[in-house]
């Protein structure tokens, strides 16, 4: 008898006669359609359409299987698709096999790391201090559009951060005409993805309407990369420098001018709608549960009080950071993403899926699901996102920014702005809504908003405005130390500094021990982990205490770094005591926000070293980006001076043989 089990029928709907399911979309709300679909068939069904099998999953259970990035990949939806006629190869519309996605993933990771997105946090302000300065001097009775300002916020954030290019959104009365193009050219794309072939042909004024907005949006993105060509820009070095003067490590290759447009279109989209959708979401709730809001004003009262606030309170604001998260679970503004298998496979073990079929991950439905959240998965409660909360979420319940190696690289960008703008306005305003019976009405285009939700805002005297003088963006780096032992520089230990990193923090790390290493007359060499192993597996590691290796890494989604990977296989190979006589230290970079994977591969490096017989200096570091990865950081630091010191002494009393002395 087999123990194979049964194949299971995937779940439809009644379809029609000519169209299949085509009957079945939503033509004004699909999302909020394929949830109430969800809510009849369950948590996988399938939906036929031109010949188009479409397979909804919206479980944990399910979903937790479909992120195996060894299984399945990214799929660019019908409604992506035509989006690249805007988009092109950039980051959110690129095929997972197109060299331009690799290139430009790799060149802007570290901007969009955690020390890169700290660099930005006095132009978020700037903006933040604009929309709010409007709203303090058009008075407590004006009324003001939630999603319309937020939309401005984001819009001119993006593009003041990422290309140094004001919109001035707010001194204007309507949005830019290049909001209104993209916002056209995305409700068409979505529009052209739900209607027959035939009637797209015959929709004559909508293609030339189309074409007109991806026109414009070319042109004002071919204006800045030309403008920046003429006139670089020499005080700082933003996401338009990066992609227009930096070499791709593995390719040796720089982005073309087309592509940089790509990429800022696509920047200028996912980087102003899921956020000022996310600010509109929690507005609304917070409105509807004064609880919370009352615990929201408690803690930024307390944090930041009436002074202007700065970088370094943003990670003291757990409870704003939680709001934002369970915002993000009821209403994730980028609320669905597609995936694709190479092969015939099952799904959980009964579902069959073919390589042609379009897999649909429902965001809503999925952070709703009750068995990974409860029974009271409507109520907004921020708590489930505290340190005790994130454990006991299951893996991949909860995903706003999508999946595996195509998830969206603007997260630490969205969090921070969001952060930031969210605890201003709390500190500076009492809101309260114009209509108390105010229902939640789901726009839908690309993503999702509220429509129609407007606010007062009243200043709150107690709190006056913050400044809008530049904010200093955390405090000094501590002085490195000096040499002032009297020791001979000539016998110090010669240190070797390797990273692991995606995102740029770790790199940045290992400079700035090198940067004191050589202050405190230690010859010093910085290098990646895997650039070291190369050399390490035909000669050895330096295993004596004259060389001692500092290690910065970080995991990437619990696996290691793309430049630690070799590493990582070189490590696996050793036997015990087969590194006797290295030296070593350990500062690991990650986020508790990954529970399960937090330090995974610092902690394994770690400890595999030591099962090896190499021999620890000090404790391994941990430096979380949830709380303050520079804080984190610096406070590890100063320990490892004493520890090379104790190494020094060694060199000191029993120094290397000089080349071609007598021995």
């Amino acid at each position: 008898m087999s123990n194979k089990p049964a194949l299971i029928p995937i779940p439809q709907p009644e379809a029609g006669l000519l169209f299949g399911h085509l009957n079945q979309i939503d033509p004004h709300q699909p999302i909020q359609g394929f949830m109430r679909l969800a809510e009849q068939l369950g948590p996988i069904y399938q939906l036929e359409i031109m010949g188009r099998r479409l397979v909804m999953v919206s479980s944990q259970e399910l979903v937790n299987e479909l992120s195996d990035d060894s299984r399945f990949s990214k799929r660019l939806s019908l409604a992506l698709k035509n989006i690249r006629a805007l988009a092109g190869d950039g980051l959110f519309t690129a095929y997972n096999d197109e060299p331009n996605w690799g290139k430009a993933h790799r060149l802007l990771m570290p901007a969009f790391g955690p020390l890169g997105v700290r660099q930005m946090f006095d132009a978020m302000t700037d903006i933040a201090d604009q929309m709010f300065t409007k709203w303090r001097r058009f008075g407590d009775q004006a009324v003001i559009d939630v999603a319309d300002n937020m939309t401005r916020l984001t819009l001119d954030t993006i593009a003041l951060c990422g290309f140094n290019y004001r919109f001035n959104s707010f001194y204007q009365p309507e949005l830019h005409p290049f909001v209104d193009a993209m916002v056209g050219a995305l409700s068409e794309s979505g529009a052209m993805s739900r209607r027959l072939p035939l009637v797209n042909k015959l929709m004559v004024k909508q293609k030339k309407q189309f074409a007109k907005d991806i026109a414009f949006l070319k042109k004002v993105s071919e204006q800045l990369v030309n403008e920046r060509r003429q006139q670089p820009n020499a005080e700082s070095k933003d996401l338009l420098d990066l992609m227009l003067q930096g070499i791709d490590t593995v390719t040796g290759e720089r982005l073309s001018d087309e592509n940089v447009g790509y990429q800022m279109v696509t920047f200028l989209i996912a980087g102003h709608e899921t956020t000022s959708g996310l600010l509109s979401f929690a507005t609304h709730l917070l409105l509807k549960h004064p609880d919370v809001m009352a615990k929201l004003r408690a803690e930024i009262d307390s944090v930041v009080g009436d002074q202007p606030l700065q970088v370094g309170h943003l990670a003291q604001l757990r409870y704003t950071e939680q709001v934002l998260f369970e915002t993000l679970r009821l209403w994730p503004t980028a609320p669905a993403y597609t995936l694709k298998t190479e092969t015939p496979t099952l799904l959980g073990g009964r579902y069959a899926l073919e390589p042609k079929d379009v897999i649909f991950v429902l965001l809503p439905s999925l952070h709703r699901d009750p068995k990974a959240w409860g029974d009271d998965v409507l109520s907004f409660k921020p708590e489930r996102f505290t340190p005790e909360g994130l454990k006991k979420i299951p893996p991949n319940a909860w995903k706003p920014f999508g999946n595996g190696a195509r998830a969206c690289i603007g997260r630490p960008f969205a969090l921070q702005e969001a952060t930031l703008v969210l605890a201003k306005m709390i500190q500076q305003f009492d809101i309260e809504e114009v209509d108390p019976n105010y229902q939640l009405e789901v726009a839908e285009t690309l993503t999702l908003k509220p429509t129609g939700l407007m606010i007062r805002a009243k200043a709150r005297p107690t709190h006056p405005a913050n400044a809008t003088q530049g904010l200093p963006t955390g405090a000094a780096s501590p002085s490195p130390p000096t040499p002032n032992d009297g020791q001979p520089l000539s016998l110090r230990a010669s240190l070797t500094v390797l990273y692991g990193s995606n995102a740029g923090s770790c790199k940045a790390f290992a400079e700035q021990i090198a940067r004191q290493a050589l202050a405190l007359g230690h010859p010093t060499q910085v290098r990646t982990l895997d650039e070291a192993s190369v050399d390490w597996a035909f000669d050895g590691p330096p295993q004596t205490a004259q060389q001692p290796v500092i290690i910065v890494t970080a995991s990437y989604e619990g696996q290691p770094t793309d430049n630690a990977k070799e590493f990582m296989d070189w490590l696996s190979l050793q036997s015990e005591d087969s590194l006797r006589g290295l030296h070593y230290a350990v500062m690991g970079c990650g986020n508790r926000q990954w529970a399960r994977t937090y330090q995974a591969v610092p902690t394994h490096i770690d400890q595999a070293l030591s099962q090896a017989g190499a021999t620890r200096l000090l404790a391994r570091g941990q430096a979380d980006a949830n709380v303050d990865l520079v804080a984190d950081f610096e406070a590890w630091l100063p320990g490892l001076w004493p520890a090379l010191a104790s190494l020094d002494r060694v060199v000191q009393t029993n120094p290397a043989p000089v080349e071609g002395a007598a021995t």
